[in-house]
């Protein structure tokens, strides 16, 4: 459904991406408590452990640049995987690998489809036409995709210059948040949808901007911003193109957005984990699996997905806790976030995801609060943290001793990866 659908029927925009929409609001509510925390999302029905709370679309989302440049093929639209698990696991191998159950592999190959203008790739007609509608034809670069001088193609090789992985944002994002605006009929809906996200004071955006792009942070911003302008400029849009509209905007990107991984080869190891086999089969096919994630890793290192983030409205109005009783995943091998309770919400209940991985959970409070300050730029005051408020503040022994011989840099882009 476009904006102006929406908007013509005066919904709020919170539910306005949930699939189906009609369950999202009859089991949850978002309520404005003020303070430091904001927005939050509530229960108001009894949600068990395991149940999916909703499934929801981004508002808008884009694949890593370094990600897609090491050729990780994902739809430029939903960023589902594009290779069959057997390409993907070759690819990731750098040698020739059949794998067993081979039809347990989803990708239809046969619905793929170019963009006929720019040769950009889509899974299926279906997102070929979404991004069309909603951005690609602001966006898309025709014959010019190859050509190095073209505003956008600037763009991109500046914030690949500018932001190594591990990649933790994209300017695409915030070029797509842009070019979806300049396309819409509805202008103001979207522009007070791009709003709902949470905005930081001006010294709270310097520090997100400078996580991300590091000490040069202001030229390097300066440079981006006159590039963005030269690609985009609307007159409408003319605050997100001024100095401090474009930092709010990179902090917007930088505090919401969500991480996204796709991967047709884990699609294919669910697939085959569901298989019914006899006994010496499944531990045969066990061990192949392991020894394949065993081979990938020592080829490949850690980057196995195809990597981008997005925007999800709801989402992005779930507070933290350092033990959550929900989390996000993609098991569609797409860009719809399913969030899942782990554990029973009573009607009432704040819904918190963490913002921390699983590892970093673990770790002493002080280290936790130093991640949680220095990417979200909040204190944690969750009923964990407050029980171990009388705890010394020093770091997690573990993390000392990851970070004995390991330079800052090495520590900072590992508490980086969940920005």
């Amino acid at each position: 459904r476009s904006g102006a659908k929406m908007a013509a029927r005066g919904c709020d925009p919170f539910f306005a991406f949930c699939c189906p929409e009609a369950a999202a609001r009859r089991a949850l509510e978002v309520r404005h408590g003020g303070g430091a925390k904001g927005k939050g999302l509530f229960a108001t029905r009894k949600i068990r452990k395991g149940e999916i709370i909703f499934v929801e679309k981004p508002v808008v989302s884009a694949q890593f640049l370094w990600n897609a440049l090491y050729k990780y093929k994902a739809c430029d639209h939903c960023l589902r995987a594009l290779e069959t698990a057997e390409e993907n696991a070759q690819r990731l191998l750098g040698r020739f690998q059949a794998l067993p159950h081979p039809e347990q592999c989803g990708i239809r190959k046969d619905l793929h489809q170019l963009c006929p203008s720019c040769q950009v790739t889509y899974c299926s007609p279906e997102c070929q036409q979404a991004a069309w509608d909603q951005y690609h034809q602001v966006l898309c670069l025709g014959p010019s995709r190859e050509d190095p001088n073209h505003p956008l193609n600037k763009l991109q090789e500046a914030w690949r210059n500018i932001h190594y992985p591990p990649e933790t944002s994209s300017i695409m994002l915030m070029a797509r948040m842009v070019a979806t605006v300049k396309q819409a009929k509805d202008k103001d809906w979207w522009i007070k949808l791009f709003s709902q996200f949470c905005s930081k004071t001006a010294n709270e955006e310097e520090e997100i901007v400078h996580k991300l792009l590091g000490d040069k942070f202001k030229g390097q911003l300066e440079v981006l911003r006159a590039l963005f302008t030269e690609a985009l400029y609307d007159e409408l849009l003319s605050r997100w193109f001024s100095p401090e509209g474009f930092r709010s905007l990179f902090a917007l990107v930088g505090t919401n957005g969500q991480g996204m991984g796709t991967s047709s080869l884990s699609q294919w190891v669910h697939a085959c984990d569901a298989l019914e086999l006899p006994p010496q089969e499944r531990e045969q096919l066990d061990a192949f699996i392991d020894q394949l994630y065993k081979d990938m890793e020592k080829e490949t290192g850690e980057f196995l997905n195809c990597e981008g983030s997005g925007l999800f409205v709801l989402q992005s109005c779930c507070n933290h806790s350092c033990i959550p009783n929900a989390e996000a995943s993609f098991p569609d091998n797409n860009f719809l976030l399913h969030l899942t309770a782990l554990e029973d919400i009573r009607p009432g209940e704040e819904i918190c995801i963490s913002y921390l991985d699983c590892c970093q959970r673990e770790r002493s409070r002080h280290s936790r609060l130093k991640v949680l300050r220095e990417n979200y730029l909040f204190t944690c005051s969750c009923p964990k943290c407050l029980a171990q408020a009388d705890d010394p503040d020093v770091t997690s022994e573990e993390e000392e001793e990851e970070g004995e011989g390991e330079p800052d840099d090495a520590e900072l882009e590992d508490e980086m990866t969940d920005v």
